[in-house]
């Protein structure tokens, strides 16, 4: 898929899946201090603002390039971001989208990861062309397996090796969601 993407607006128990804005820098500068969230996504490991400025350049650009939907998951009442998830159609021409989420630690453990993944999945699942939507997590990350156990995704087995974090080769569960 190469067209360009309308970004919806989505919106789901106190919280909203929406476009990047400027007014996120801030939340990119602070999970680029998180010793995790840089090694599993694009999230620049310096605070620099030009960085968090290019990394939302890079999100807004995802939709304009048929690459996917890339959201800021923000509060509903102050529309403070507090994470990013994405729907990426890598594998779009086989009926496959990929999602990928994160949270900064301060909004951790308060099931919005959750949140998120539950609105995304009903949403790209209505998409014509989405016939499954995976998922890849470390073993050791059971917040999000768990998460993703929550949202109805079917852990299908384990990736050894699959993706490289940190310099090194790691192993994935992989989770799958099937369209009706």
């Amino acid at each position: 898929m190469a067209n360009k993407l309308t970004m919806p607006r989505l919106v789901a128990d106190g919280f909203v899946l929406r476009a990047f804005e400027f007014g996120d820098v801030a939340l990119i500068q602070e999970a680029s201090a998180d010793p995790f969230i840089p090694q599993i996504s694009t999230v620049p490991t310096s605070d620099s603002l030009i960085e968090a400025r290019a990394f939302v350049l890079r999100q807004q650009s995802r939709s304009a390039t048929g690459v996917g939907y890339s959201f800021a998951i923000a509060e509903r009442e102050t529309d403070r971001a507090v994470g990013q998830i994405g729907l990426w159609l890598d594998n779009i021409r086989h009926g496959r989208a990929s999602i990928g989420y994160w949270i900064v630690a301060r909004a951790r453990r308060r099931g919005i990861a959750g949140i998120a993944l539950r609105a995304l999945t009903e949403w790209g699942l209505t998409l014509p062309e989405v016939g499954r939507l995976e998922l890849y997590v470390e073993p050791w990350n059971t917040g999000s397996w768990k998460t993703a156990e929550l949202a109805g995704y079917q852990r299908e087995g384990l990736l050894r090796g699959w993706e490289e974090i940190g310099g090194k080769r790691r192993d994935m569960f992989m989770y799958a969601r099937l369209a009706p």
